[in-house]
């Protein structure tokens, strides 16, 4: 495993991180608890530290899971958590504000079973409520030593600015793949010069990038692959198939080299693969143990998607 250190400071966390979202299964068409265990131990042994969950995953399963998985091994995990995203009567809702961030630290502390949490992050940005308030809510919780580093979850780049004004932002967490660059026009040159440590998800597209899709996969209303990640829908779906094709031209597993052509990438400091079994886990790993050249980086990005 190769190894990044958290901009600023002498702490290291793993470049390739372990993903939760699929814990729990509920936007994933279902997962076995126990897998997900085993997923989380597999990570650990192949070295991998950064561990990053949400309470949102699986109406907070997800965050269970990871604490039953990191008992007895909390001081090999660089831990992860978020909040703002919460249910109210099911419904899913923004809100992140200080009331709102204070009861939901408590809550994850609680399921993930632990006293502190390494990187607390909001996780999407609150229209109804001043940046500035959540903010200042954050920096109380690490005075409070329940939170060691803030981060940041899909902010822009203008809230990313307001933000960093009242507390220091030591990373940012966005989606950034081979088939969503939107983060190069502006957030990856910022961060890069303020030294915001960029985490990224969706490298794999919702796992359209690691080739298994023949064909569009039939899933539920409420399953990421339809709702979130627009990659298996009509037209898009085969353009991103074709370049996927020549993807295979350069030899390496193509989940490997998605999430190495990222990781890569200047100013990406953790890239973070979501699996629900062992063996992806140990897969996905093995992306640190090898490097694409810059010829080969360079002629991945003229491949059109």
């Amino acid at each position: 495993m190769k190894y990044n250190n958290l901009p600023g400071l002498a702490e290291q966390v793993s470049a390739i991180g372990l993903g939760t979202w699929v814990f729990g299964g509920e936007n994933w068409g279902g997962a076995d608890d126990e897998s997900c265990v085993q997923a989380v131990q597999e990570a650990l042994a192949l070295g991998a530290n950064f561990i990053d969950t949400a309470p949102f995953y699986s109406d907070g399963l997800s965050e269970q899971i990871v604490g039953r998985a990191i008992a007895g091994k909390r001081d090999k995990v660089f831990l992860a958590t978020k909040c703002g995203l919460v249910r109210r009567v099911r419904i899913p809702m923004i809100d992140l504000s200080p009331r709102s961030i204070m009861a939901e630290a408590d809550l994850s502390l609680s399921r993930l079973k632990c006293d502190i949490i390494d990187l607390y992050q909001p996780h999407w940005p609150d229209k109804m409520v001043p940046v500035e308030k959540s903010m200042e809510a954050l920096l109380k919780l690490q005075s409070q030593k329940k939170i060691r580093h803030i981060g940041v979850c899909n902010f822009d780049l203008a809230l990313l600015k307001r933000a960093i004004k009242i507390a220091p932002a030591r990373t940012l967490q966005v989606q950034y793949s081979l088939i969503n660059r939107e983060i190069e026009k502006d957030i990856l040159p910022f961060c890069l010069e303020q030294g915001i440590g960029v985490i990224t998800y969706g490298s794999l597209g919702g796992g359209i990038l690691t080739g298994k899709y023949q064909k569009p996969p039939q899933v539920g209303k409420f399953d990421a692959r339809s709702m979130f990640y627009k990659f298996f829908r009509g037209a898009k779906f085969d353009q991103i198939k074709q370049g996927i094709e020549t993807l295979k031209e350069f030899g390496w597993p193509l989940n490997q080299l998605a999430l190495n052509w990222v990781r890569q990438q200047p100013g990406v400091m953790t890239v973070l693969a979501g699996c629900r079994m062992p063996s992806q886990v140990a897969s996905n790993m093995s992306a640190a143990d090898w490097e694409l050249s810059k010829a080969e980086i360079e002629s991945i990005r003229k491949i059109v998607f």
